[in-house]
């Protein structure tokens, strides 16, 4: 058996549940300071001011071995008519695995993409799970301004896990369905029972098919692939963009590596106020109201979904719970119907699509809302299910065990206060629940010696809540707030006022002003 295997069995132990004894917080009263007997009031400190804008540098040399793969690319894409002149070109970046049972030994292989004729580097870095990031640099490409292309060389990049870099492809596909297609309105400890056996059969075999690469797939290593990718391009300071989740990774490289910080743009936050729990409860509130917007969307258009799209939906997740709906090859039971939903707001241009399914779902088809949910559960080309990689580095990000009384506790609650998503997000708690836990927190981003950062918060956003974004522009000492009026998963290359205020940031310097709004 494999010395993590062996360590794992103490995982699957009763959890501890340790809770943290309050503290007193600091004074809010002036320092006093005395001088010849007499009490004078000291001036309050400033904070302090932040670093200037970074220079954008000039071109590196970069060592890494780039070959063409345009067609590949386009084919990934849907097939696309690409702009005159525009080619793509992928390699394979080597760093150290750093795994913890083996510290700076092993190597992590990390899929890369550019396009762009720019000289300067300029990474776009998308969420655990969502499309791999070398194929959301791509598609962000088609829809940034023409100047971004000329100033910079886009850089895409597969996480560890994910897409072309050593996909984490370890989930038996029974239990990869059970996880995805789990019902969404479950609420008492019986009732989840079998997911907590099917989240326990896949950390199981995720165990044993990656060894001592499991708990190497987190988001503390995957910073020091961002800090060796700057080294191979030979710039000073790494310029990136994060969308979502992946500001998560942007910050800790910050915390791990400030002096290589350069231009850095967060696409939506997760909130650092909130603990993992807190963070999935704010994103199943967030879904809702994102569902709200589209259903008056849909209303504002003569909804084909009738005068009560929520009515509607939730006519479908009933039915499916009793009989999952036909698709071709496989069926479609209520909680892939959810994460269908879930998969579809997130895209603004998909929601034409996702009316489209539902009505279909609503006469009996499952076919639309199989196709919407089908990236979580089965390979897209040669990119892996993307539950396998969201599951792993998931778990491993976070310190969060919850046994399967409180998970029950809490489904309850969440179904109650958010029918539609809370049950799918409260189920996420039971996903690590027999998973290692990680030897160290990520670092909190508290940094005061970076430059300006500005932070996007997306008014109706079901995977990051808006106001997490607004919070996380809070938390940074220098961040700034952009608030876009719009719905969907990131605004960078959905919003023209959005992309012109951060390509003057990222290629002229200019801060954004605080608290700056984009129409929808």
């Amino acid at each position: 058996m494999p010395r993590s295997a062996r360590g794992f069995g103490a995982a699957l132990a009763p959890l501890l549940l340790l809770v943290a004894a309050c503290s007193v917080g600091p004074s809010q009263r002036p320092a006093v300071a005395y001088q010849d007997s007499q009490q004078q009031v000291a001036p309050a400190p400033q904070p302090p001011k932040p670093a200037p804008v970074p220079p954008l540098g000039i071109p590196g040399h970069d060592a890494l071995a780039w070959q063409d793969c345009t067609e590949q690319t386009r084919a990934e894409l849907g097939g696309p008519q690409l702009p005159a002149g525009m080619t793509f070109s992928c390699s394979r970046l080597l760093n150290t695995l750093d795994s913890p049972e083996a510290p700076t030994h092993g190597t992590a292989r990390t899929a890369l993409l550019k396009v762009g004729t720019g000289g300067i580097p300029l990474v776009l870095l998308n969420d655990i799970g969502g499309e791999p990031g070398t194929t959301y640099a791509a598609r962000t490409a088609l829809r940034l301004p023409p100047e971004m292309l000329r100033t910079f060389t886009i850089i895409g990049l597969d996480r560890r896990g994910t897409g072309h870099s050593e996909p984490a492809d370890c989930v038996p596909a029974q239990q990869r369905e059970a996880i995805v297609g789990f019902d969404p309105r479950a609420t008492d400890r019986a009732a989840l029972g079998p997911l907590n056996d099917a989240v326990l059969r896949a950390s199981q075999e995720c165990l044993l098919n990656l060894d001592e690469r499991l708990q190497a797939y987190d988001t503390w290593r995957t910073a020091s692939d961002l800090e060796e990718l700057r080294l191979e391009m030979g710039v000073p300071r790494l310029h990136a963009v994060a969308r979502g989740e992946a500001s998560r990774l942007l910050m800790t490289y910050a915390e791990r590596y400030p002096s290589s910080i350069g231009r850095i743009v967060l696409d939506g936050a997760p909130d650092p106020t909130r603990d993992a729990m807190g963070q999935l409860e704010s994103q199943a509130q967030s879904a809702e109201q994102s569902f709200d917007a589209f259903a008056a969307d849909c209303a504002s258009r003569a909804c084909p979904l009738g005068p009560d799209p929520r009515a509607t939906v939730n006519r479908i997740v009933d039915r499916a719970r009793t009989a999952p709906l036909p698709a071709p090859g496989t069926q479609v039971p209520a909680g892939r119907v959810v994460q269908a939903v879930l998969s579809g707001l997130s895209d603004r241009d998909a929601w034409p699509a996702l009316v489209d399914a539902l009505v279909a779902a609503d006469r009996g088809d499952g076919a639309g809302l199989a196709g919407l949910s089908a990236p979580l559960v089965t390979p897209q080309g040669a990119d892996p299910p993307r539950l396998d990689s969201e599951l792993i580095t998931g778990c491993n990000d976070t310190t969060l065990r919850v046994p399967p009384e409180r998970s029950a506790e809490v489904a309850a609650d969440w179904v109650g206060k958010y029918p539609l998503f809370g049950g799918v997000f409260a189920q996420r708690l039971v996903w690590c629940g027999s998973w290692p836990v990680p030897q160290q927190p990520l670092p909190s981003p508290r940094r005061t010696d970076l430059p300006p950062i500005p932070v996007i918060s997306t008014a109706h956003d079901p995977v990051v809540p808006g106001l997490g974004s607004d919070h996380m522009a809070e938390q940074l000492p220098t961040g700034v707030v952009l608030r876009w009026q719009g719905a969907g998963h990131g605004a960078l290359g959905r919003s023209d006022c959005v992309d012109r205020a951060v390509s003057r940031f990222l290629i002229d310097g200019a801060v954004p002003t605080e608290g700056m709004a984009c129409p929808g």
